[in-house]
């Protein structure tokens, strides 16, 4: 009996202690200032894209930038509010450290296709389907989309053909241009090999490029890649290809 109250006190002491230390690596130092502004990209790949500049700019722009201020007066979802309205920022969240640093962990968005339409449109459409500005400071290699694009398909469709190129190596290395022709049926034209590709209507583009991506092993690795002008898989199950004029 002894021995369980003298094991009860141990683990009382023990939980206070935790409790009073826990506290007091918590508590802020009375009137402690912000020391210093940390941005942390989540999307490492596209690190660059958004900026500490930006992000400073834009608190110094409505009046509150953290650095120099009392910790206590930093609100933290203020500045989560503000920061979110950047458009090229998807999600936003910012904490503060024990040492005086307000961390601001940012992931963007993530741009899959650039259009430039035949209409004077020009912008850059990312994984979501949402346009993005065209003075994004994109640094990784996206396919152009050229032609009759009108914003509703792009958003819709290409989009979701985008996402496609961008978790597929193979095609996201071979597909430079994007053409969407007035009857909204696409052609694409690749980096290696002088010919075009039509795909008609985008339904079913998965399959249609997997035979492309066949017949180039088959076919065009042993005629030669100029062999053909024109690789129609507008219909299923065929490919109809027009030999290049001598």
């Amino acid at each position: 009996m002894l021995k369980r109250i003298l094991l009860s006190i141990v683990l009382l002491l023990v939980i206070a202690y935790l409790v009073v230390a826990i506290t007091a690596f918590n508590r802020k130092p009375a009137g402690q200032v912000c020391r210093d502004m940390e941005l942390v990209i989540k999307d490492t790949v596209y690190a660059g894209f958004i900026t500490k500049k930006e992000v400073s700019g834009m608190l110094e722009k409505k009046g509150i930038y953290p650095v120099g201020k009392p910790m206590d007066r930093i609100r933290s979802k203020t500045l989560e509010r503000e920061l979110a309205k950047h458009p090229l920022i998807d999600e936003v969240e910012c904490y503060k450290t024990p040492s005086g640093i307000l961390c601001v962990e940012v992931s963007q968005r993530i741009p899959i296709l650039r259009v430039m339409s035949a209409n004077g449109e020009n912008y850059y459409l990312d994984n979501k389907g949402t346009v993005m500005p065209p003075d994004a400071k994109c640094v990784a290699h996206l396919a152009i989309v050229t032609g009759r694009v009108e914003k509703s398909f792009a958003m819709r469709d290409l989009y979701k053909f985008g996402v496609f190129l961008q978790n597929n190596k193979f095609w996201d290395a071979q597909i430079e241009q994007i053409h969407v022709l007035s009857d909204k049926n696409v052609e694409l034209v690749p980096r290696v090999g002088d010919h075009i590709i039509y795909l008609g209507k985008l339904d079913g583009f998965e399959r249609k490029l997997e035979r492309v991506k066949a017949f180039y092993k088959r076919g065009l690795n042993q005629v030669g890649w100029n062999k053909y002008s024109r690789i129609n898989v507008e219909f299923s199950n065929q490919i109809i290809c027009t030999k290049r004029e001598n």
